[in-house]
């Protein structure tokens, strides 16, 4: 029998695989045709976070998570397919994680840099760091193929993936295996932190100064259109970084408290909140489209269209019929 924490694991991995292709590919469909009344480089990088998130769930929630549980034996286990499956999941969590870090960013000068904001937030710009972005990250992430061996060879086929001895003390691999710490999760983490302290200060300096002006010039209160837009704009970053930071918490924490100590044995209650905290962290590829549903009046009112689409279609095809 399984301990409890793969139990839940593996009825958990069937839940947001179930829920999470279906809405990632919803958020994809509706941003991308750009009627949400949001600017088009913020649409640009909320079209990457939801293909990077769909590209988590494929691999690894199906074809690493699942596959383990449900098909313990299979084609995936083939040491080549697992040393390829290892690097996709590495790379589009990387992805994924990062297309946060450039929203934010991108949030951050458009709130907080008016200057900088005419020439970066525009729909090239970030077209242009998502793909540095996704590159940069898929090239650092090509050595991990190399650092797996065959687990076993059977009738001289090999199986499964372990990590080669030469990666703990060879100093080029300990390294890249120390760039990767620095990657994920830590300095996204930092950086995410950053962005959003520094927003939240120029709003609440800013905020200050326009209603002592206005305050000044009108003699009473007034909606403010700038500072409304800026709102919708803050409830959309706060949400989403929000949500990434307490979903990642866990996984931040244990990194640090593992990484400071030098554990490499863990009791099974550490093992447990390693792996709740693995749980949590993947669980953030399927929260994104909740939040853009949550937040956005405009993204809410089209997938109302795309759900009653093919019902409104199929009573438009049976009153013709009838007719």
């Amino acid at each position: 029998m399984l301990p409890p924490i793969h139990m839940t694991e593996k009825i958990f991995y069937i839940i947001v695989a179930l829920i999470g292709v279906p809405v990632d590919l919803l958020g994809i469909v509706i941003l991308s045709r750009g009627k949400c009344g949001l600017s088009t480089c913020t649409t640009c990088y909320l079209v990457a976070m939801a293909t990077a998130d769909l590209l988590v769930i494929i691999s690894q929630v199906i074809l690493n998570k699942i596959s383990y549980y449900y098909f313990p034996v299979s084609y995936l286990d083939i040491t080549p397919v697992c040393r390829i499956k290892a690097v996709m999941v590495t790379a589009s969590i990387e992805c994924s994680v990062w297309f946060t870090v450039t929203f934010s960013f991108d949030r951050f000068v458009a709130i907080c840099c008016q200057k900088l904001k005419i020439k970066y937030c525009t729909k090239k710009t970030a077209i242009l760091v998502i793909a540095t972005t996704s590159i940069l990250l898929c090239l650092i992430n090509l050595p991990y193929y190399f650092t797996k061996e065959p687990a076993v060879i059977i009738r001289n086929v090999p199986w499964g993936c372990k990590q080669k001895p030469s990666t703990f003390t060879d100093h080029r691999w300990m390294g890249y295996n120390w760039l990767h710490k620095v990657l994920m999760p830590f300095l996204p983490f930092i950086l995410i932190l950053l962005f959003n302290a520094l927003t939240v200060r120029h709003i609440l300096v800013a905020s200050r100064v326009r209603k002592g002006l206005r305050g000044q010039n009108n003699g009473a209160n007034h909606s403010d259109p700038e500072m409304q837009s800026r709102r919708k704009s803050m409830i959309l970053l706060f949400a989403i970084s929000g949500s990434f930071i307490l979903l990642w918490f866990l996984y931040v924490v244990n990194f640090l408290y593992y990484t400071i100590r030098g554990l490499v044995y863990l009791t099974y209650s550490e093992f447990t909140l390693q792996q709740v905290g693995f749980l949590l962290a993947d669980l953030n590829c399927c929260t994104n489209t909740f939040i853009y549903g949550v937040t956005q009046y405009k993204f809410r009112e089209q997938v109302k269209k795309a759900v009653t689409y093919p019902f409104a279609l199929m009573i438009k095809l049976m009153n013709k019929q009838n007719n």
